[in-house]
């Protein structure tokens, strides 16, 4: 394609001028804003189906948490859902859900590792305990370590589909180092049905206050208000077992943990409005998730035409300058629902110069760049710019292609052998069929082929 040349020739140095939010909007690109930003909504039969299913995985799993003899400091644990769906902002198809296991500590004290901006940090306990806690500390008896944490709950999981009953047949995923997820997928029955995905990630909830790093809030006076950030800032916050994203790590960086506000994002997307009224009638619809559902197409849309190009970009990026962009664009009338192509060229433009200028700020920890390496490269920053640059240009043409559905399986991300007994692989689970039922079949062949034998 010419765009993989043109973008190829220019990648090692960034494009400046105009942005998106200074181009002209034609009568054609505002009919395809508007067009694919329709296109982009959940069909509510999709939904139904795939809601009920995980619901009665999540719901089944809990209980099995709740209930199990061999770990109980899991039985303790509670769910929060997050991510695009439950954020009301998921595109095409209701295919990905995404949820946290709550895990209660005593006081800790947190340590941000260096050089990752107040990002990443060592979790001790504040004192010695003899709680359950105990089983998953290192060797000084305080560090609560996240990749112990992090294989027990990927064995329970494992455990728990090993005999779990419910519908579809359900395949794990190897554990990944770079992620803080176990992932389950449902195979589809047919062809026309869809994959179906669910990341479940463990969250030590902290209870003691936000860290010094975050603890000025996200910048949201001017459009949510003062007080609501110091609701938000009073909140628990969670921290997820994954470690920064980089070579030779030291132990220390091994055993981290990611500080994590999808909770907070989730209640900052869904009462989005500077009136708290916003979107609660048809006479004050908005289309700030309009617009961010339009972003992400066009993040996922350059991800699958430039996949290897732009591997560090993911749709964080886009929701990141999307808040940025609420936090000055504030007031509901800027988002009328009239004025979508206006406002999603506002958003795309923002985007492209925090591209441009490679700085996006973290929206709670303000002192981490998003676009700074070694985590974004700048030939790969440079990259998207120029990508960027041309979509404005040259009219979107990734929003005029009909998104796909992924495969089962990436190339990068193995399933389980389901024969496995190593505690980092996992199984598969079928409605209708567990380990006796396979045991039993092998048992007949046996009996079967010994028969045969004998007649011939």
């Amino acid at each position: 394609e010419s765009n993989v040349l043109s973008l190829s020739r220019n990648h090692k140095t960034a494009s400046t001028g105009t942005t998106g939010d200074d181009r002209f909007i034609s009568p054609e690109l505002d009919r395809l804003v508007r067009q694919r930003a329709r296109d982009l909504r959940l069909r509510k039969t999709d939904q139904q189906r795939a809601v009920r299913i995980v619901n009665h995985l999540i719901d089944s799993l809990v209980d099995f948490l709740k209930n199990n003899e061999d770990q109980a400091f899991f039985k303790e644990v509670s769910v929060l859902t997050s991510g695009s769906y439950y954020e009301m902002v998921k595109i095409n198809k209701p295919n990905e859900f995404d949820i946290m296991l709550k895990l209660k500590v005593p006081r800790v004290t947190l340590s941000a590792l260096e050089e990752y901006d107040g990002l990443f940090y060592s979790v001790k306990l504040y004192k010695s305990t003899r709680l359950n806690v105990q089983h998953f500390l290192l060797e000084d008896g305080r560090t609560i370590s996240a990749t112990k944490i992090k294989k027990e709950m990927h064995r329970l999981v494992r455990k728990f589909l090993g005999n779990y009953k419910g519908e579809g047949c359900w395949v794990m995923h190897r554990l990944q180092l770079t992620s803080p997820a176990i992932t389950l997928e449902l195979k589809p029955q047919n062809e026309e049905e869809d994959v179906l995905s669910l990341d479940i990630v463990p969250a030590l909830e902290v209870l003691q206050g936000w860290p010094q790093a975050a603890r000025a809030g996200p910048d949201i006076d001017r459009w949510l208000g003062k007080r609501c950030r110091r609701n938000f800032t009073s909140k628990a916050v969670y921290f997820v077992p994954k470690g920064p994203k980089a070579k030779n790590l030291k132990d220390e960086a091994k055993e981290s943990w990611r500080i994590s506000f999808s909770h907070i994002e989730k209640e900052m997307i869904q009462y989005h409005g500077n009136k708290r009224t916003c979107c609660e009638g048809p006479s004050n619809k908005c289309c700030r998730k309009l617009c961010l559902r339009l972003l992400k197409c066009l993040i996922e849309g350059l991800k699958q035409r430039f996949p290897k190009e732009l591997e560090p970009l993911s749709s964080y990026h886009g929701k990141t300058a999307f808040f940025h962009t609420l936090s000055v664009r504030e007031q509901d009338s800027f988002w009328a629902p009239g004025q979508l192509s206006v406002c999603f060229m506002k958003l795309f433009g923002d985007f492209e110069r925090c591209a441009q200028s490679g700085t996006l700020f973290h929206f709670f920890v303000r002192g981490h760049n998003l676009f700074s390496p070694p985590v974004f490269p700048k030939r790969t920053l440079a990259f998207l710019t120029n990508a960027l640059k041309e979509q404005g240009e040259s009219g979107f043409p990734v929003l005029r292609e009909p998104s796909p559905t992924p495969a089962l399986v990436s190339d990068n991300e193995p399933l389980i052998d389901p024969n496995s007994v190593n505690d980092t692989e996992g199984i598969v689970a079928c409605k209708g069929y567990n380990r006796y039922f396979f045991m039993g079949l092998c048992v007949f062949c046996v009996f079967v082929s010994a028969v045969i034998g004998c007649v011939f």
